[in-house]
C-alpha cells in the first residue's frame, strides 16, 4: 500500500510552526531539507555532536510529510495554506511513495564495524564475520555508543591494543551511554569495569547490553564485571584506576578535568574523546592545569582521540 508525499518550500523563520502543525494534523512523518541542496546556494548547518546548533532550519527549506492518504495530504495543504501565517508557504507537489519496511532498512544501515582485524561490534541482526574472534553484540538505541561514530572507534581501537595495561584491574567508564566501552574493556581482559553516567537511560542500556554481552565473564556469585550507575551511586567510582575512559565532549571534558586526573592512579592512562582536531590546544591546556600532558594518540575524521599517562609518583 502506498503513502502519500506532501511537499512544502517555506522560509527559515517558519519551519519550525510548520513542523509542528503538520504533526498536529497527524502527519506520520516530517522531515526538512535544504531547498538549495547540491546548488551554489547550499548552505552546512552543523554543530558539535550533542550541542544545539546555531539555527534549526536553512533559508529556504523544503519540507516532506507522509500521510496515510492522497486524501489526507491535500486536507493538509489545504488546511496549512488557510493559515494566516502561511502566507509565505508554497506546495510543491504531492505524490506517491513506496510504503517500505522501515525496521528492514533501518537495519540495512548498521552493518558489522571491525574496530581491530579480530575485535568487531556486530548488530544482533547479522552473522558474526569469520575473522571476528572477539565480538561484542550492540544495536542501536536511546544511549550514544554503536561503533560508527569515530570517537567510539578510537577509544576500543585503543582498548583493543592497550590491554595490557589493565589486565585483572579495575577500570572507570566515565559517560558510559550504551556501555560499549565498558564492555569493551571486559571483553579484552578486565577486572570489573565502573561504568558511570548522568543519565539514567544509559545506566540501563549499560546494564542491558553487559548481560547480553557478558554471561560467560559472570562471577561465581553470578554477578557481572560491570557496575553500572549514576555517578553518586557507583561507590567504587572515587576510587583510582589504572585507565579512565571518557567519550564526551570537549566542553565537559574540560570541566571535569580535575575528577578524571584525580581517579587515574599512578602510573595510569586517562583516554579521552569526543574532541574535534581544532579543541586540541584547550584540551591539553586543561589538562596541564591538573598535572597530565595530553598527546594525541590517533585522527579519524576530523575527530582525536587524546591519552595522557600520569607519573608513577604523582605530582598533581
Amino acid at each position: 500500500m502506498a503513502l502519500f508525499e506532501l511537499t512544502l518550500l517555506a522560509k527559515e523563520a517558519e519551519v519550525e510552526t510548520l513542523s509542528d502543525a503538520l504533526m498536529e494534523i497527524d502527519a506520520l512523518s516530517v522531515s526538512v531539507e535544504d531547498a538549495d541542496a547540491d546548488t551554489e546556494h547550499e548552505e552546512a548547518l552543523w554543530g558539535e555532536p550533542g550541542m544545539p546548533v546555531a539555527r534549526e532550519a536553512w533559508q529556504r527549506s523544503t519540507l516532506k510529510c507522509l500521510f496515510p492518504s492522497e486524501a489526507e495530504a491535500l486536507e493538509a495543504a489545504t488546511l496549512i495554506l488557510s493559515q494566516d501565517w502561511a502566507t509565505d508557504i508554497h506546495v510543491q507537489g504531492i505524490q506517491p511513495v513506496d510504503e517500505q519496511d522501515w525496521v528492514r532498512l533501518t537495519q540495512s544501515q548498521f552493518k558489522p564495524v571491525p574496530i581491530t582485524d579480530s575485535f568487531w561490534i556486530v548488530p544482533t541482526w547479522h552473522e558474526i564475520p569469520p575473522e571476528a574472534k572477539t565480538v561484542m553484540r550492540l544495536d542501536p538505541g536511546l544511549a550514544f555508543g554503536t561503533g560508527t561514530h569515530p570517537t567510539t572507534r578510537m577509544c576500543l581501537k585503543w582498548i583493543a591494543q592497550n590491554a595490557a595495561a589493565y589486565q585483572g584491574q579495575r577500570v572507570l567508564d566515565y559517560g558510559c551511554g550504551s556501555g560499549i566501552l565498558a564492555i569493551g574493556a571486559a571483553l579484552h581482559g578486565s577486572g570489573v569495569v565502573d561504568a558511570v553516567d548522568i543519565d539514567p537511560a544509559a545506566v540501563e542500556s549499560t546494564v542491558a547490553n553487559a548481560q547480553a554481552n557478558l554471561a560467560h565473564l559472570k562471577a561465581a556469585d553470578g554477578s557481572l564485571p560491570i557496575v553500572a550507575g549514576l555517578p553518586d551511586v557507583v561507590g567504587q567510582a572515587q576510587a583510582t584506576y589504572p585507565v579512565v575512559l571518557a567519550n564526551i565532549l570537549a566542553t565537559p571534558l574540560k570541566m571535569l578535568s580535575p575528577l578524571l586526573a584525580g581517579h587515574v592512579a599512578p602510573g595510569g592512562h586517562l583516554v579521552l574523546a569526543g574532541i574535534l582536531a581544532r579543541q586540541e590546544q584547550e584540551l591539553k591546556d586543561a589538562y596541564a592545569e591538573v598535572g597530565l600532558q595530553l598527546q594525541v594518540a590517533n585522527a579519524e575524521e576530523g575527530w582525536i582521540l587524546m591519552t595522557a599517562q600520569k607519573p608513577a609518583k604523582s605530582m598533581a
